[in-house]
């Protein structure tokens, strides 16, 4: 059987590991615009914020890698067109030379792509995104220049706090903008991200929230200024993080798709035509908290969808347990973690949802040193008391693990009445006789 893949970053490279891992003597070819592939954009902040020394350990996988367990890979390799119906992609080389490649199955693993805002000035020099490596490393050089004091970044969602923060720690000024009210509103309910705004602040870092772009101002062709719905504001770089939508144009046309371009698939990452599976950003996923299924882009659903794709082309039945949209953040040492729904989330679609608060210390209270508060918002739906959601926060690091207990009980669809008496190990070195987890669902109403 011969296997096309498009794309080769997290999900695509799940996917060929699976089939070449488990299910030897398949044709796979494996297709990518880029000249490299496996980077993981979330260190880029990181990288440019000099918090690690090399980026090159931000890549986890090399075109040889694959080669080695005989697949094919084309890299710098622009796919220009799908036939369907004859199971051919059409694609050409960085130098010109055209490329046709017969398939039984299609992987679409394409990923996502940073929504552009609509507004005049977008061609200036200046002005970044921030999804590819080279576009890393274009910022790293913006910041290096002694000239460059000022930056917009556009969007507190993740990537607009941590290249915030990365700007800060390269001593530049910097102005956040949102047109929410709060840092992070995609994953945080406004009473709850208050405290990483707070920690923003504290930081230096210039908060403009509810704030909208409407233009771009440039000098002798580079950005100067940014106008938005409020203000004029002198900048010397600007950075959009306003987003990422599914990078779907090849073939939104031709297969059954959301609004935002997503495509659709089911639970085994196959699309409205049996013969492609679609997997990582560029594809829908089954999300437990929503019971059906959206859009949620995060590389680890990235890869747990190459994974089950993978198995499925080669022969095993595997179905998707579906996410919760498990995620985390760390900004200046202040640790926030989520998942599931928020309440804003939760209503926005349809569900009628209340939520349970608490905040107390991580560890027994007789311990004084290392013991962070821990504030914590648990969400679950009225009639069936199912638990949608959870929202933790603290400058310990432990909150990294708890999360994922509460990620479980999403999946698994468990009540907040289950919760509260769950029986929990108690050590004073690591929590509290009365759990701050089980203590939150006990005040459940």
């Amino acid at each position: 059987m011969k296997i096309v893949i498009i794309g080769t970053n997290h999900a695509g490279i799940a996917a060929a590991n699976t089939l070449l891992d488990n299910y030897p003597g398949h044709e796979i070819t494996m297709i990518d615009r880029n000249s490299n592939m496996s980077y993981l954009g979330c260190g880029t902040a990181l990288w440019v914020g000099r918090q690690i020394d090399q980026p090159n350990e931000l890549f986890y996988a090399r075109p040889d890698d694959f080669e080695a367990k005989g697949a094919k890979v084309l890299t710098e390799t622009e796919v220009s067109s799908i036939d369907f119906e004859h199971k051919k992609v059409y694609a050409t080389t960085k130098s010109g030379e055209e490329h046709v490649e017969d398939y039984d199955k299609l992987i679409l693993a394409m990923g996502s792509r940073p929504i552009i805002p609509k507004i005049t000035g977008n061609e200036l020099e200046g002005i970044h995104f921030l999804k590819l490596f080279q576009e890393g490393q274009e910022v790293d050089e913006e910041f290096a220049k002694e000239e460059v004091k000022r930056i917009a970044v556009i969007g507190a969602g993740y990537i607009g706090t941590e290249i915030a923060e990365a700007a800060k720690r390269r001593g530049k000024e910097v102005l956040l903008f949102d047109a929410e009210a709060t840092s992070l509103a995609s994953y945080y309910d406004e009473d709850f991200a208050k405290g990483m705004d707070e920690n923003l602040s504290n930081h230096g870092i210039e908060l403009h929230f509810g704030e909208t772009a409407e233009a771009f101002k440039g000098t002798n062709g580079r950005v100067s200024q940014i106008v938005t719905n409020k203000e004029t504001y002198d900048v010397d770089m600007v950075i959009n993080c306003i987003g990422f939508t599914a990078n779907s144009a090849l073939v939104e046309d031709k297969l059954d798709t959301l609004r935002n371009g997503a495509v659709k698939v089911d639970k085994h990452q196959q699309t409205s035509d049996p013969d492609v599976y679609a997997v990582g950003d560029v594809a829908t996923i089954y999300s437990n908290a929503l019971q059906d299924f959206t859009y949620i882009a995060l590389a680890s659903n990235a890869v747990r969808s190459g994974i089950v794709a993978g198995h499925n082309i080669g022969g095993t039945a595997l179905e998707s347990a579906g996410v919760q949209g498990s995620n985390g953040i760390s900004i200046f040492g202040y640790n926030m973690t989520s998942t599931g729904f928020s309440v804003k989330a939760a209503q926005k679609f349809g569900l009628d949802v209340s939520y349970t608060d608490f905040e107390d210390k991580q560890k027994a209270w007789f311990l004084h040193e290392n013991n962070d508060t821990v504030k914590i918002r648990i969400v679950y739906e009225k009639s069936s008391r199912r638990i949608v959601g959870a929202q933790m926060a603290s400058y310990g690091e432990i909150i990294a693990g708890n999360i994922n207990m509460f990620s479980l009980a999403i999946q698994d669809q468990k009540t907040i009445d289950e919760l509260a008496l769950l029986d929990l190990f108690f050590l004073p070195h690591f929590n509290s006789p009365y759990n701050y987890m089980t203590v939150a669902a006990l005040k459940a109403e």
